[in-house]
């Protein structure tokens, strides 16, 4: 029984090892007008490919011996009468040969390989694209960079091949059958801007360097004349010309629309000067604007997909709408603004935009970022079991001043200063007696602008510990900023601390160890202060800083505290 398992395994495997993939017959089409010094020698480099199965090459109306040239060397040779160009040479060798893969080689390139034709070919025959095309290790011609690739960029900006007009091509002659060859050199791009088109696979094959005869100025006059045509044809001919004039047209127009829209809606917001039905009729025209114009995009839009087979045109499509998007994007991004902050009660619809503040420290105002955005901020209610805590975000906090774990007196009342809670954002949560007190409901939205006004003459007590040392220092916030002073506190010479505050003139602040008072300032100027062994200085520096902190006088308590 084993015996015969054995012989069933050694039958399966002769038969899947026997299977083999589909032979694929090459052929390499010449294109030759007066090529005899360089085309035998072409030929023979080609022959030396192993998969090559054919050399044809298409003499189109030599007066030369290009024809006996190639002949001795082994080609086949299909003659024109006369000289018809390049691509009617390329269009006769195709329709000649039956093949599955072509190979496009020009007649005059003297470096050539074996090793450059078989990269040319092998992606195809080995299924990672239908279509090669070549690129050189030199710079582009002349009618590469000041024709073709300029135009290309224009109206095919998907395409953006080093070399579109390398000359060398390989590809599925089944492929080739949805391309329409042009007669002349135009065909290169022509078949490069038709396999972009039609979403055909395309790759570029770097070939490394390639030396062959430089064409005289005529003839890149002629070739740079027929590239353009092809360019422009091709351009009409899959819609893109409409798309670059008239649906750009009709794009600006939008354009036009939606920035009068919302133009209107700035003013009626926010430029008090200028009469809401101003506002309101600019508005409303850029609406009636948008809306006509972009209607036409759209069907303008489909009717250019529709003349694109292949629908390849989605960077193109983007680049010609970007600006359009763009705009309609930002109108958008207004309008939720404004949806964001609408408020309705009582049968009564209230609109309140309140934008982030953007903070920058242009001076070197202590600050723990340059630039920061803050707020709006939003009330919410206190977490359960926390009627002694105010929550608030980080970027509050900087407005007013205060740090985690500072207390805040509101009327009679303190409450401990704590962050956030994840993910909630701006938020600032306030139990129900500091709501009364600040004059909140719930949903009252303060911009960072208006966050000292609202916070304002509450006390706020602020610990420090260095070295030691705790320094507590006791200000109110204000509504508006005056210049400051700052100082450092040394103890027993030693640094503890470094801060900055408002003291205003004519007034007395309070220094104190433990509660018990050691020393008054009356102004800004550095001060020595003794407490059993230990000595307080405490030293100014010059500063051109603006704060809210206003140092508490004597009468509320003492501005420093230290517990030694």
């Amino acid at each position: 029984m084993y015996w015969f398992l054995v012989i069933i395994a050694f039958l399966l495997a002769g038969i899947k090892s026997g299977k083999s993939k589909k032979y694929q017959k090459v052929s390499v089409i010449i294109p030759a007008y007066n090529e005899e010094g360089t085309v035998a020698k072409v030929v023979n480099v080609i022959k030396a490919v192993s998969f090559v199965d054919e050399i044809i090459v298409v003499n189109d109306g030599s007066t030369d011996n290009t024809e006996k040239e190639a002949i001795n060397a082994g080609a086949i040779v299909i003659n024109h009468e006369t000289n018809k160009g390049k691509g009617e040479a390329l269009y006769t060798g195709y329709k000649e040969v039956n093949c599955d893969i072509i190979a496009f080689i020009d007649a005059d390139i003297y470096n050539l390989t074996s090793k450059k034709v078989e990269s040319m070919i092998m992606p195809i025959l080995l299924g990672k694209a239908e279509i090669t095309k070549t690129k050189f290790s030199r710079a582009s011609g002349r009618v590469t960079e000041l024709t073709a690739k300029p135009l290309l960029n224009f109206f095919f900006p998907e395409i953006s091949f080093e070399q579109p007009l390398s000359g060398q091509f390989a590809a599925r002659k089944e492929i080739l059958k949805k391309i329409n060859f042009e007669k002349d050199y135009g065909v290169d791009v022509g078949i490069v801007i038709d396999a972009d088109v039609l979403g055909i696979s395309i790759m570029e094959v770097d070939i490394g360097e390639i030396e062959h005869d430089m064409s005289p100025l005529s003839d890149l006059n002629m070739m740079a004349n027929e590239v353009v045509r092809t360019i422009i044809s091709r351009a009409n001919k899959y819609g893109r010309v409409v798309m670059i004039d008239e649906i750009g047209y009709f794009i600006r127009m939008s354009i036009v629309g939606l920035s009068l829209i919302t133009l209107g809606l700035f003013t009626v917001f926010f430029v008090k000067m200028i009469p809401l039905a101003v506002g309101v009729i600019i508005s409303t025209a850029g609406l009636i604007i948008s809306i006509y114009y972009i209607i036409k995009v759209i069907v303008k839009s489909i009717v250019m997909f529709r003349k694109t087979p292949g629908k390849n045109l989605f960077r193109s499509f983007i680049k010609i709408h970007f600006p359009m998007i763009i705009s309609i994007i930002v109108l958008l991004l207004m309008i939720s603004t404004f949806i964001g902050a609408a408020h309705f009660e009582n049968g009564v619809l209230s609109i309140e935009p309140n934008s982030r503040n953007l903070i920058i420290y242009a001076d070197n105002s202590p600050s723990d970022n340059s630039i920061s955005v803050r707020g709006p901020f939003t009330v919410d209610v206190a977490v359960e079991n926390e009627s002694n805590q105010i929550r608030m975000p980080y970027e509050a906090m900087m407005t007013l001043g205060v740090k985690l774990n500072d207390t805040i007196q509101i009327g009679d009342a303190r409450y401990v200063v704590n962050d956030s809670r994840g993910g909630e954002g701006y938020i600032i949560r306030l139990p129900l007696d500091a709501r009364k007190q600040l004059g909140l409901e719930t949903g009252y939205v303060i911009q960072n602008s208006r966050l000292n006004e609202v916070f304002n003459q509450a006390i706020v007590t602020q610990s420090k510990m260095n070295k030691n040392v705790t320094s507590v220092e006791k200000f109110s916030i204000s509504s508006k900023d005056r210049h400051s002073s700052s100082f450092e506190v040394f103890v027993n010479n030693v640094s503890v601390s470094n801060s900055s505050g408002v003291f205003r003139d004519n007034s007395s602040y309070s220094i104190s160890v433990g509660g018990e008072n050691i020393g008054t300032l009356t102004s800004p100027k550095n001060t020595s202060l003794s407490y059993g062994d230990s000595q307080i200085k405490i030293i100014f520096k010059d500063s051109n800083y603006t704060s809210n902190k206003f140092f508490v006088k004597e009468n509320q308590g003492s501005f420093l505290n230290f517990v030694l």
